[in-house]
């Protein structure tokens, strides 16, 4: 079997940390990383400077680790989303395709199907509808921007997603949302995916300050 190289482990230990397997302040240690991919430190050292580079992780006086959660820039990044994303719904609106629309729906009824999924499921299916979103405008450099922000959520406390009816409630915007696209109503799409960022953002912000009380 071929060895992993530098692209294959960053993108896993990206997964890992979307998906909670660190912590933060977890320590990512190069030796302790490269035995468990199998490979010498050179690959895993790249992938971690990257994921630095993405502001994933910090550097200390003792090596790499998670980054803490800092509340002030996650709601910057919803606020960007918010506007971004909704520029991206109106976009699909305008130029999605059949494969685009089958794809979206295909995530929402997927979702539906769910048996109370836990978190880090929530989450992930979630941000995987968003991808589709994204993809669906057709503009690599949105998309692009969009991504990076999503990027600098991963650390963020439980998803808001398992806050009381929010799942359920989140899927039902998701569909509308789909349905406004195959409409090809531009101006309905953006106002239910900002509506539906900005719910996410004052859940978020609530939890912050439920933590800090």
């Amino acid at each position: 079997m071929a060895k992993l190289d530098s692209d294959s482990i960053h993108a896993q230990l990206k997964d890992n940390l979307l998906h909670g397997a660190f912590q933060p302040g977890d320590a990512l240690r190069e030796v302790a990383l490269a035995e468990r991919f199998g490979v010498s430190r050179t690959p895993v050292r790249e992938a971690l400077t990257r994921l630095l580079h993405e502001g994933l992780l910090e550097r200390r006086a003792r090596g790499l680790f998670v980054k803490e959660i800092d509340p002030e820039q996650i709601m910057q990044v919803y606020d960007l989303r918010i506007n971004l994303e909704g520029q991206a719904a109106q976009e699909a609106a305008s130029v999605r395709t059949e494969v685009d629309l089958a794809r979206l729906q295909g995530l929402v009824d997927r979702d539906r199907a769910l048996s109370d999924p836990d978190d880090a499921t929530r989450l992930s299916t979630n941000i995987e509808f968003h991808r589709a979103l994204w993809r669906a405008a057709h503009n690599p450099v949105l998309e692009d921007l969009l991504e990076r922000l999503a990027t600098h959520q991963i650390h963020a406390p439980s998803s808001t997603l398992s806050v009381g009816t929010r799942w359920v409630d989140s899927l039902g915007e998701h569909q509308n949302i789909v349905d406004s696209i195959r409409e090809r109503d531009a101006a309905k799409a953006c106002e239910l995916v900002q509506a539906h960022m900005a719910t996410a953002k004052a859940m978020r912000l609530k939890m912050f300050a439920n933590l800090m009380a």
